[in-house]
C-alpha cells in the first residue's frame, strides 16, 4: 500500500484512468448521447421550439461538443486551447439571426453539462468498484466539464455578439433601403419589397415615430426603440409583428399592422406604456391607412406630428396623434411659418405674446371653442371652477379687443398655431 505523497499521487493517476474510460465510452455511445441530449434540449430551451433548421443545427453542435471533450478528456489537451467547433459558432450565429437571446446558448450549454455529469457520475460509479477513485474520477470530469463549458462559451458569445452587431447592420440597411424607395413613391415589386421588411405591404397600417431626447440620459432597463415598438403594437392589438425602421441613432420610423378592420385602434394604454420607459421617449402617430398609399401617407402624418411636437418640446406630450384636436390644422399651418406668424398676430393682436399669462387664456379659449362656448363643458374638460372659466374667457376676449364671432376661423386657427407651435408664431414682450 502507498503511503506519504504517494497515496494522492495513485489515487490521482488511478482517477485520471478512469476518466480516459469514461472519455472513451462516451466517443463509443456518441449516437445515443446526442439523441438524449438534443431531445430534451429541444422541449426544455422554448426558444428553440419549432425551428427545425436551428434544431437540426443544435444536434450537430451537441455531437461536435461532446466530441471535443473526448478528446481533451482523452489526450489531456489544454481547454485554453479549445476553440469552438464549427457546427456549435454555425448555431450561435443562427441564434442571433433569429434574435433569439444568448441565455438561451448559456443555457442548453449548462442544460447539457448537466446532463452528461449525470451520466458521467452514473457510468464511474458502475465501473469504478473503489469509492474513493469514483469520487475522485467525478471531480476531475466536473472540474474539466465546467472550464471546458466556460471556455467554449465565452467564445460562443462572443461570435454571437458579432453576429448579431452584422446581422442588423445588413437587416436595417436593407429595410432603410427599402422603407425609403417606398417612401419616395418609386415602383417597386411587391413581393420582393415584403421579402425585404419581413412585413405585409397590402393591409392597413398606422405610422409611428419614435425618438428620444439625446439630453437627457436613458433610465434603467431602457431596452432602445425597436422593442419599444413592439410593447406599443400589442397594447393596440395589432395583427401581426410591427416594422421597425431606424433612422438614426436617436429616431425610429415604425408602422403597426391593424389588419382590414376599419375601427380606430385602441390608443389609450399607450401614454402609460411610454411613462415607463423613461422621460426621454416620444412618439408620433399617424391615421391609419391601407396598401402602400397609405404605408406613405401614415408615415408622413407620423413624421409631420413630430415636427409639430419639436416645435415647443417643453409643452408636447409624450404621444400625440395626427387625428388629436388641432394637429392636422397645425401641420399645415407649420408648412408657411411666416404666413403663420401674421394670421397670429392678425387674428390675436395683444393675446398672440409669448407669456405664461397669455398662454392660459389662450388654451382657455381654445377650449371653449371647442366646447361649443360652454362654461360648464370647459370647466369639466380643463378641471377648473366655472367662474374661473369665465374671467379666462372675457379677459382673452378683452385682450384680443375683438369678440369671438369675428373672424372666428382664423381665431381658432391662430390659437391652434399658438398651441402647438409655441414661440415659433409668437410675439415677444418686446416686439412691436
Amino acid at each position: 500500500m502507498d503511503s506519504g505523497s504517494s497515496g494522492p499521487q495513485r489515487l490521482e493517476r488511478l482517477a485520471a484512468a478512469r476518466t480516459v474510460d469514461i472519455a472513451h465510452l462516451m466517443s463509443a455511445r456518441m449516437p445515443q448521447l446526442t439523441r438524449t441530449l438534443h431531445a430534451r434540449l429541444a422541449v426544455s430551451i422554448k426558444e428553440l421550439r419549432g425551428d427545425r433548421q436551428i434544431l437540426e443545427l443544435l444536434a450537430t453542435g451537441i455531437e461536435s461538443n461532446l466530441e471535443t471533450l473526448g478528446h481533451v478528456l482523452r489526450f489531456d489537451i489544454s481547454i485554453d486551447e479549445v476553440t469552438p467547433p464549427a457546427a456549435a459558432l454555425e448555431y450561435a450565429r443562427r441564434l442571433a439571426q433569429h434574435g433569439v437571446s444568448p441565455q438561451a446558448l448559456a443555457r442548453a450549454f449548462r442544460l447539457a453539462q448537466e446532463l452528461v455529469l449525470d451520466w458521467a457520475f452514473n457510468e464511474t460509479i458502475r465501473r469504478e468498484p473503489d469509492p474513493r477513485v469514483a469520487l475522485a474520477a467525478s471531480r476531475l470530469f466536473v472540474r474539466t466539464t465546467f472550464r471546458f463549458v466556460d471556455v467554449l462559451l465565452e467564445q460562443l458569445i462572443i461570435e454571437y455578439e458579432s453576429e448579431r452587431v452584422r446581422w442588423l447592420d445588413n437587416r436595417n440597411h436593407v429595410r432603410t433601403a427599402m422603407a425609403n424607395e417606398l417612401l419616395a413613391g418609386a415602383s417597386v415589386d411587391i413581393a420582393s419589397a415584403e421579402t425585404a421588411l419581413a412585413y405585409r405591404l397590402g393591409r392597413r397600417h398606422l405610422g409611428v415615430v419614435l425618438w428620444t431626447n439625446e439630453h437627457t440620459p436613458p433610465a434603467a432597463g431602457f431596452q432602445g426603440l425597436e422593442p419599444l415598438l413592439v410593447r406599443m403594437s400589442e397594447s393596440v392589438g395589432a395583427s401581426g409583428h410591427p416594422l421597425y425602421v431606424p433612422n438614426d441613432g436617436s429616431t425610429g420610423w415604425g408602422w403597426i399592422p391593424l389588419g382590414h378592420l376599419a375601427q380606430p385602434p385602441d390608443l389609450s394604454r399607450l401614454p402609460s406604456l411610454l411613462e415607463r420607459t423613461g422621460r426621454h421617449v416620444y412618439a408620433a402617430l399617424g391615421t391609419p391607412a391601407c396598401g402602400i398609399s397609405g404605408f406613405r401617407a401614415t408615415h408622413i402624418e407620423a413624421d409631420r406630428t413630430r415636427q409639430i411636437m419639436m416645435h415647443s418640446p417643453d409643452r408636447a406630450p409624450r404621444l400625440t396623434s395626427f387625428t388629436d384636436p388641432g394637429v392636422r390644422a397645425a401641420a399645415m399651418l407649420s408648412l408657411d411659418l411666416e404666413a403663420a406668424r401674421r394670421l397670429v398676430e392678425t387674428a390675436l393682436g395683444p393675446l398672440s405674446t409669448d407669456t405664461a399669462q397669455a398662454a392660459r387664456l389662450r388654451d382657455t379659449l381654445l377650449t371653449f371653442l371647442a366646447e361649443r362656448c360652454s362654461y360648464t363643458a370647459t370647466a369639466e374638460r380643463v378641471n377648473l371652477h366655472k367662474s374661473t372659466v369665465r374671467y379666462r374667457v372675457e379677459k382673452a376676449i378683452a385682450t384680443r379687443g375683438r369678440p369671438i364671432h369675428d373672424e372666428r376661423l382664423d381665431l381658432e386657427l391662430a390659437l391652434v398655431a399658438c398651441r402647438w407651435l409655441g414661440s415659433q408664431v409668437l410675439k415677444t414682450k418686446t416686439s412691436g
